[in-house]
Parts: structure tokens; C-alpha cells; sequence
């Protein structure tokens, strides 16, 4: 059986229903990450009953800056209606990566073919 380490920095912000997770771990090799939560109680129907549903992000430090970055573009685009600059170019998300991995998106699919509602998040 894994021994599970504690977090390092936990931090609850209550939002209406919801209420969102930051926490710090680290990785047997030392390395420290976030994980974002979102956790909601929703009430079921058929049985009568409240549940929690939870979400989990798992943000490793390679990404800090372009989730930064990305996080802003979304609010700023909000505040303003100013769409901003993209933080990866499109042609990033076709090409290999530097290992030779293929990109995120299938070289013969279009980018605009996904959407958030079309990716399976359960593991």
C-alpha cells in the first residue's frame, strides 16, 4: 500500500456552493505541485439524498506560467470583451513536442471539432 503524503499548503475558498481547493504536494522526486479542487453537494433525486461531487486539477510547475497566463487571458477577455493574445500559437497544439510526441490535437482533425463537453475527465 502507497503511503500518501499530506499536503504541504492547503488553502478552501467557499464560493456559494461550491467550494474550491488549493493545495501544494510534492512528488517522490521532490517536486512540488497544485492541485485545483472543486467540490459542490448536489442533492439526488431518485435517492433523497446530498452528495459531494469533486472535481480535481492536478497543475505541475512546467505549466505555472502558461496556466497563469491563460487564467488572465479568461478574466481579462471577461472584464474587457478584448479577445487577447493566445499564450500557445495554434500551430503549437500540431506540431511535435520536443520529445517527437505528437501535439494535443490529431494533425487531421481540426482544432475547432473539440470542445470542453466532448472530453471524458473521469479517471
Amino acid at each position: 500500500m502507497e503511503h500518501r503524503k499530506e499536503e504541504l499548503y492547503s488553502q478552501a475558498i467557499p464560493a456559494g456552493k461550491r467550494r474550491y481547493f488549493f493545495d501544494v504536494k510534492e512528488t517522490r522526486g521532490g517536486d512540488k505541485f497544485i492541485t485545483i479542487a472543486e467540490s459542490r453537494r448536489i442533492f439526488d433525486n431518485n435517492t433523497g439524498e446530498f452528495y459531494i461531487d469533486k472535481n480535481k486539477l492536478f497543475l505541475y510547475k512546467e505549466d505555472f506560467e502558461k496556466f497563469r497566463k491563460g487564467l488572465a487571458n479568461a478574466i481579462s477577455f471577461i472584464e474587457t470583451g478584448i479577445e487577447p493574445e493566445p499564450v500557445v500559437p495554434e500551430s503549437e497544439f500540431r506540431s511535435d513536442d520536443e520529445n517527437g510526441n505528437g501535439g494535443y490535437f490529431d494533425k487531421e482533425e481540426e482544432k475547432s471539432s473539440y470542445t470542453i463537453d466532448d472530453m471524458d475527465f473521469k479517471y
